[in-house]
């Protein structure tokens, strides 16, 4: 009896241990072909999932759809706005009333992923920070994301902003295919402000061969997320991955999505537009708060690092990484540009419907 009980324990034991040696998570993602519009592979593509700050690829795509209607230009003023100083971290710290550009504003989003930053641009470019959701939301529809809705410019979470796998691919292809010319945005390596050097926490720059964007995310409920792109030898893949565990397992899960397609051809693979959310996708997105942090997720993510506190990548796609990351200067002043001319008022919520209310009216400019 003594030997099976410690035989049970044992096991026990093992079995704990692999679980953790494990992703603890296995959240959404989808990849796309680029070039032919194919997903390679998906995984709960259309499940309900928060974006953290993956939001900030819609806040920059309104920013630039801003630009094109001759609104403002790239070296316009971004005003810091009171409430913009009094978001969380990650921030710039900027007081009231300071002022960069536009060009600095979305260096900064892509690379520091500041909340005072993106709320400062919406309020300058929406009038408030309700407004700038909206238009957020009406791009959103425009190009096809059906199953998204944002409240705020920043990803700070909200049970009322939501998004899929899918919807992110949608969004991003959009930014490469209608701004090509701001694609630089979007695989900065580092920046500096003054003597403070910020690098990109998109940790496949530099290490994945290729890799040439996008944009982090992470918030507890969120978990950590990643939409990563690269180009080898002409042909371009984009890897949404939502809810992992750490920093280094969305890493792994994009560059092993990524790196394997790039071994082989896309073949009949089924193209993005016509794929379809299957019978059990539901309506709500899992708060995963109660799995990313706890003590024992922050002790966990410790452990799986090295000796220095260093990462552990696991993908065989991941390399060390050569020289130091090039960083660009940014600052405040040089603003030159035309000041939005839109007009500033009460930052009244919009409202919205909830995830599992789907009227006529907006399927229909859901397209």
């Amino acid at each position: 009896m003594m030997r099976n009980r410690l035989v049970l324990a044992t096991l026990a034991a093992a079995l704990a241990v692999t679980a953790w040696q494990q992703p603890v998570l296995a959240g959404p993602s989808i990849l796309v072909d680029l070039n032919t519009g194919q997903v390679l592979a998906q995984e709960d593509a259309f499940k309900p999932s928060y974006p953290a700050s993956l939001t900030k690829l819609m806040t920059t795509y309104v920013a630039f759809r801003a630009v094109q209607a001759g609104e403002l230009r790239l070296d316009s003023p971004i005003e810091i706005t009171t409430e913009a100083t009094k978001e969380p971290p990650s921030k710039m710290g900027y007081a009231a009333g300071s002022v960069l550009t536009l060009d600095n504003a979305i260096k900064i989003l892509m690379v520091k992923s500041a909340n005072d930053i993106a709320t400062a641009l919406a309020i300058n470019i929406g009038g408030s920070e309700a407004a700038f959701a909206q238009r957020m939301n009406d791009e959103a529809r425009r190009i096809g994301m059906t199953q998204s809705n944002f409240v705020n410019a920043h990803g700070l979470h909200s049970d009322e902003q939501y998004t899929s796998a899918r919807d992110l691919a949608v969004l991003a292809i959009a930014l490469r295919r209608d701004f090509p010319q701001h694609a630089d945005y979007f695989k900065l390596d580092a920046l500096a402000d003054g003597q403070n050097i910020m690098e990109n926490h998109n940790t496949l720059m530099g290490r994945f061969e290729g890799a040439d964007g996008m944009k982090t995310g992470y918030t507890c409920p969120a978990g950590f997320n990643l939409v990563a792109s690269a180009t080898q030898q002409g042909r371009s893949l984009l890897a949404v991955v939502i809810g992992e565990f750490s920093p280094e397992e969305r890493a792994d899960k994009a560059a092993d999505l990524m790196g394997n397609a790039f071994a082989k051809p896309a073949g009949d693979a089924p193209l993005l537009a016509n794929l379809q959310p299957g019978a059990d996708v539901g309506n709500q997105a899992t708060n995963l708060r109660p799995v990313v942090c706890t003590e024992e997720a922050w002790r966990e993510r410790a452990k799986r690092r090295d000796a220095d506190g260093k990462p552990i990548y696991h993908s065989k796609f991941i390399t060390e990484r050569t020289g130091d990351p090039v960083a660009i200067a940014v600052s405040l002043g040089g603003a030159t540009g035309p000041r939005s001319t839109q007009p500033r008022y009460a930052n009244v919520p919009i409202p919205t419907p909830r995830p599992d209310y789907s009227p006529e009216s907006a399927q229909a400019q859901g397209g």
